[in-house]
């Protein structure tokens, strides 16, 4: 029986997480190996320099440059605050005088008599990084963050916006092809992960930003309605970015796509449980897929089982959701694997494989065009 290799989407109760956690530059780390941490805990932080801002002040008081620092009111390394005064001159026995105040707030980082500038660094950006997922962190990244590891459930997404939430999962619909109505929704779901069925319209989508959801998980949302929420159309290689209020999960794709029941009931059954989300999306090389996350407390020693799908295991048998058209998003069992490159439309010959789509039909795609799903 032949087997190859693609990557799939994971969903699964049981399987070891490590989130490797880092600063964009150089901080300190906060945390050891061995340390239980939970989502909002600070592993790492640093400071970004701020910009700069230069003030012509020699131009602005009519002097030479060469005579700036005999009327500097403040020197390299001071503090300055917006509106305050940089330098002063006076004339006509001190009566009259001519300033240059501060545009921003600050540090005086240099004073140039040979420009007749004047240089304020803005403050510094403090950044961030937080554990994300309640662990163990495992290892410390010198300088720069480390990894925490969990054990729990993982349910990849096929397409999210928004960053990274944490929040209880609430169960809004009642089946997995469900068509979610915002009235469902109440005060009760603020800061919850609300679990929707075959799509989440805009109307659902802004009643969920209304309430102080912090995540809505749905199996299919339509391209209008989305473009409608962003206020324009997607069309990056990497999302995650968005401001919308909440973090948005697709787990089967566009159009009204009903939930695959094995999601639906594996999120039914951790209801109530602390999820983290992040709905970050990277379609082209070093695919990043959008993820629910819930830690399972346990005293479990044994290993957990390898899955497949994590694996990218390929086989005669294995379920799969075609990514490309004409057959987007149709979910197929694999049926044969030739081994030999075949010769498609475009002209190219690439590796394909044989697949019964659910109504019966066998379709010859190429293996790029499908993923693995676990069912």
């Amino acid at each position: 029986m032949g087997t190859a290799y693609t990557p799939g989407l994971i969903v699964t109760r049981d399987t070891l997480i490590r989130k490797e956690r880092r600063l964009p530059v150089k901080g300190k780390v906060l945390v050891k190996v061995g340390d239980n941490v939970s989502p909002t805990d600070v592993i790492a932080q640093a400071e970004l320099l701020g910009p700069l801002t230069t003030v012509r002040v020699a131009d602005r008081l009519g002097i030479e440059p060469r005579m700036l620092p005999q009327v500097m009111r403040k020197q390299v390394g001071e503090s300055v605050r917006s509106g305050e005064v940089l330098a002063e001159t006076k004339s006509f026995f001190g009566l009259l005088k001519a300033r240059v105040e501060s545009p921003v707030d600050g540090t005086v980082e240099f004073i140039s008599d040979v420009t007749g500038n004047v240089g304020i660094r803005h403050p510094p950006t403090p950044v961030q990084v937080l554990a994300y997922i309640r662990g163990t962190v495992t290892d410390v990244i010198e300088d720069e963050g480390g990894i925490v590891e969990t054990r729990g459930a993982l349910i990849q997404g096929i397409f999210g916006i928004g960053g990274e939430a944490v929040g209880e999962i609430a169960i809004i619909a009642d089946s997995p092809d469900e068509d979610v109505k915002p009235s469902k929704l109440e005060d009760g779901h603020r800061g919850k992960v609300l679990v929707c069925g075959a799509v989440a319209r805009y109307e659902f989508l802004m009643a969920a930003q209304e309430v102080g959801a912090v995540g809505v998980v749905t199996g299919g949302i339509l391209d209008s309605d989305l473009a409608r929420l962003l206020g324009y159309e997607i069309g990056v290689a990497i999302t995650g970015q968005e401001e919308v209020g909440f973090t948005l999960i697709v787990t089967e794709g566009f159009g009204v796509m009903p939930m695959a029941r094995r999601t639906f009931e594996l999120l039914c059954s951790l209801s109530g449980m602390e999820a983290s989300i992040s709905g970050v999306t990277q379609i082209r090389a070093g695919v990043i897929r959008p993820e629910i996350i819930v830690p399972m407390r346990s005293n479990e020693t044994t290993p957990p089982k390898p899955s497949k799908v994590a694996m990218g295991i390929l086989e005669v048998g294995s379920r799969v959701r075609i990514i490309r058209e004409p057959f987007f998003g149709k979910l197929a069992t694999v049926v044969e694997l030739p081994p030999e490159p075949r010769l498609i439309e475009t002209g190219s010959r690439v590796r394909v494989l044989k697949a019964r789509l659910d109504d019966g039909t066998i379709v010859t795609i190429p293996r790029a065009n499908v993923e693995l799903i676990e069912e």
